[in-house]
């Protein structure tokens, strides 16, 4: 991975945003020394890195910090200001319902809501803002699914405290009220995701190919939920930039010919937006698509395309967008794990190739590469890390791939409908046994420092062996 003012900038923007203010302070104060320090000091640090390079690539840090400081800033102005000092005294939310609920295997769902107003005991009602996770009974899940996204609702509940006193406070509904309609374009936009729900109803695998096709895991298998997250490979079925792939390649492969590179680019990028659109905010999938549509605007522009880079840009262009997804767990892995794979799995493809078939050296590199830049992340949130993932996706990922370009497939013939049960049953068994694999306890501190080893030394035989010199008879 080569350094860039765009990497410096990003580096700088994560710095600030998940740093504290004072220790922004200091490094702010660093960045400035060092900024008058090589103002009069224009030393040269080798051929490659002037002064010049060095004052371009601290100023994008620079930047950077002022970035994620005022994503900071704004992610805080989400949280909700409810207007009531006492949260337990309010009764009652009204706003507008943010993303599609997702419903839950065991009852209920849950979905975020825009604050307009909250209503408290006694007819008390103040204005307020911010967004709040609620709790939806079952027997209100249709009606709000129902609406939809967009639309307004009154909701009449409590709120339940955190149980670890981190996390924010959930509003467990009683009842729910629809008072107002959606827009007309998310009324649409509803109406087509539950057509394609129903289309994929009734079957065995349905579940499946509407979680990795739309995001919708309301009727995916818990156990073969449960299976994937036992094998470590949870991940495929997160709509991510694997997923995003897929689309984008079939797009290409329909639309290449007839149209010509650049208008199959710009039409490809169109359907990319409406398809982000139809399966809603998911921060992993923006990630991808926004990083398909720097891919396609460097395509136009004929500039040369460095996938570290692009990483950086789209990490700088969410946090501005969406700067409060930048807190989200599926955020923050997307990213580490697509570093890794540009960086440490980049390594450790050039240490095992020519070992290893290349249809199996690739995949195991990224599969490892994701691996480590994920795994203190991992062992934070979770307690756990299961390395078998590391063996099991190398099977389960192109598997899934097969059965998702069938699934889009069968929205036009339904004759694939026995294909696809017979890969279902493949992916049961397949992550049932891997899932039997037992998970590693693992300690955030110890996990990191094992990591941090690992990848120093992938880089250290990584260097000796590029600057080991080739045999007489291997010299060209």
């Amino acid at each position: 991975m080569r350094l860039t003012p765009v990497l410096c900038a990003a580096f700088g923007a994560a710095l600030a945003y998940y740093s504290g203010s004072t220790f922004l302070l200091v490094v702010f104060g660093f960045v400035v020394s060092l900024m008058r320090t090589l103002a009069y000091t224009p030393i040269r640090l080798g051929s490659h890195y002037s002064f010049r390079v060095v004052r371009v690539s601290v100023i994008a840090f620079t930047i950077g910090l002022s970035v994620g400081l005022a994503a900071a800033n704004v992610a805080r102005g989400v949280k909700p200001r409810l207007g009531l000092s006492i949260s337990k005294n309010i009764v009652g939310l009204r706003g507008t319902l943010r993303d599609d609920p997702r419903a839950f295997s065991q009852g209920g769902g849950i979905g975020s809501v825009a604050l307009k107003r909250v209503s408290g005991s006694g007819g008390l009602s103040v204005s307020a803002s911010g967004n709040v996770q609620v709790f939806f009974p079952t027997t209100t899940i249709p009606r709000v699914k129902g609406f939809g996204r967009g639309a307004e609702v009154y909701i009449e509940g409590t709120f339940q405290p955190a149980k670890d006193g981190t996390r924010e406070q959930t509003f467990r509904a009683y009842t729910v009220h629809v008072i107002g309609n959606a827009p007309a374009l998310e009324r649409l936009r509803t109406s087509v995701r539950t057509r394609l729900v129903e289309r994929f109803s009734g079957f065995e695998w349905g579940g499946l190919a509407a979680a990795l096709l739309l995001g919708v895991k309301d009727e995916l298998d818990t156990s073969l939920a449960v299976a994937y997250q036992n094998a470590g490979c949870s991940h495929i079925l997160a709509l991510s930039g694997m997923h995003l792939a897929i689309i984008a390649a079939l797009i290409a492969f329909v639309l290449k010919r007839p149209l010509g590179i650049c208008p199959a680019a710009l039409i490809g990028s169109a359907l990319i937006l409406l398809y982000v659109y139809l399966v809603g905010n998911l921060p992993s999938l923006n990630r991808a698509a926004i990083m398909y549509l720097l891919g396609t605007l460097i395509l136009l522009a004929t500039l040369p395309k460095q996938g570290a880079s692009l990483l950086g840009m789209s990490f700088l262009i969410q946090l501005i967008l969406q700067p409060e997804a930048a807190h989200t767990l599926s955020f923050i892995l997307s990213y580490l794990a697509l570093a890794g794979i540009l960086s440490i799995g980049e390594v450790i493809y050039a240490l095992i190739r020519g070992s290893l078939p290349d249809l199996v050296a690739k995949p195991l590199a990224a599969s490892l590469g994701a691996f480590l830049a994920t795994a203190t992340v991992v062992a934070a949130c979770f307690g756990v890390l299961r390395p078998i993932g590391i063996i099991a996706s190398l099977a389960l990922v192109p598997l899934t791939t097969v059965f998702m370009l069938i699934a889009i497939l069968f929205l036009a013939v339904s004759n694939v409908a026995s294909l696809l049960s017979l890969l279902y049953n493949v992916l049961i068994a397949l992550s049932t046994l891997a899932a039997r694999a037992p998970a590693l306890p693992a300690a955030p501190l110890l996990v990191l420092l094992v990591s941090a080893l690992l990848i120093t030394l992938s880089l250290f035989l990584h260097y000796r062996r590029a600057i080991t010199p080739l045999p007489l008879d291997m010299e060209i």
